[in-house]
């Protein structure tokens, strides 16, 4: 009798064994991932991710023409095909934002980016995948719909922010590409069918980030999917590499543009739209022109930054202002953060990979 209870209990100890080995084998690095969320600042917080990230399948089935198609997907991959998610979709928004691209005297590449809106809490995403460059990129966790005053904070909210793999408003990666999500100044929506992959405004910028290390490369892989505005407006990238290349990409009638230029605000830059949605008092793109102008495009680190900063927008109000400013290194690949504008506080992060 004690032996076959003492048999039985090692049974059902193998058993349990072998449903977690089987439970960590296909949850492990999304246990991981949601297990690392910090808070690091008031509104801002940081995850890492290493692993299969999903995004290499959802291209090869045809990427996702919407935010309803890109929500199925994730919650699919986030819980291995055990969970089906009902219809959603994000809330139309309008946020401003600005980016600047300069060389420094020893020929360091920089770009900067404010990212202004009138509620933000950010999530920076470390990313190691197993299919595609290291990366660095932000979100707005507003933009899930998780609910009002939603935050990453408790288990079940930091696996639900595993989400960031397939939604970004700007990032960088190994390469020292860098891209970012500004509004382009009205409300014409993209929508390309041409029978090519399907991407969002949002979720192009994951893939450019994870496929292409120039801009180049980058604009070769725009060409080759469908573009869908999120959020019901329009939209450009702003978008930089590790050679001082910057460029801004617009869509005009579902028409693809690139502008060849340094700054960038909240209006179009390209001929056929000129200065369309430039809002009277705003001198946000001037300003950073101007800076250009003062100094040959040549900019030290230093006044790099005041250059960013002094375009950062102030709470006013209702209105959050910039809810977090990027400073990147695209010549030795590297990030720094700033949170609503606590520019004495500065969380720096480096690419591992380019080392």
């Amino acid at each position: 009798m004690k032996r076959f209870l003492k048999i039985a209990l090692l049974c059902v100890l193998g058993l349990v064994l072998a449903f977690f080995a089987l439970t960590w084998i296909k949850f492990g690095s999304l246990i991981k991932g949601s297990a690392s969320v910090q808070k690091l600042d008031e509104g801002l917080y940081y995850m890492e991710y290493k692993g299969d990230d999903g995004f290499a399948e959802l291209m090869e089935n045809g990427g996702g023409r919407s935010a309803e198609e890109l929500v199925s997907y994730v919650m699919n991959f986030l819980s291995k095909g055990y969970y089906k998610a009902p219809a959603a979709s994000p809330a139309a928004a309008q946020y401003g934002c600005s980016a600047l691209t300069a060389k420094t005297p020893d020929n360091t590449v920089l770009m900067g980016r404010n990212f202004d809106f009138d509620y933000a809490t950010a999530v920076i995403l470390h990313t190691i995948p197993d299919k595609g460059y290291e990366t660095y990129t932000t979100f707005n966790v507003d933009f899930f719909g998780f609910g009002e005053n939603w935050l990453p904070e408790g288990y079940p909210n930091q696996y639900m922010a595993l989400s960031s793999l397939f939604f970004a408003l700007d990032g960088i990666n190994e390469k020292g590409l860098a891209v970012a999500d500004l509004m382009a100044g009205d409300n014409a929506e993209t929508h390309q069918n041409t029978g090519k992959p399907g991407v969002t405004t949002t979720s192009a910028i994951c893939y450019m980030l994870k496929k292409a290390a120039t801009v180049d490369e980058a604009i070769g892989l725009l060409r080759g999917v469908d573009m869908h505005s999120d959020i019901g407006a329009a939209h450009h990238y702003a978008i930089s590499d590790a050679s001082g290349r910057s460029v801004v990409v617009e869509y005009v009638d579902n028409e693809f543009v690139v502008v060849e230029t340094q700054a960038v605000a909240n209006h179009y830059l390209c001929e056929k739209k000129l200065n369309a949605g430039l809002v009277p008092g705003d001198h946000r793109y001037e300003q950073l022109c101007a800076k250009l102008a003062e100094t040959d495009g040549i900019m030290d680190r230093s006044q790099f930054e005041k250059a960013v900063f002094s375009v950062s927008q102030p709470e006013n109000g209702d209105f959050l202002g910039t809810a977090w400013t990027m400073v990147m290194d695209l010549t030795n690949p590297s990030v720094t953060y700033y949170s609503r504008r606590h520019f004495d506080k500065p969380f720096h992060f480096e690419l591992t990979r380019s080392k």
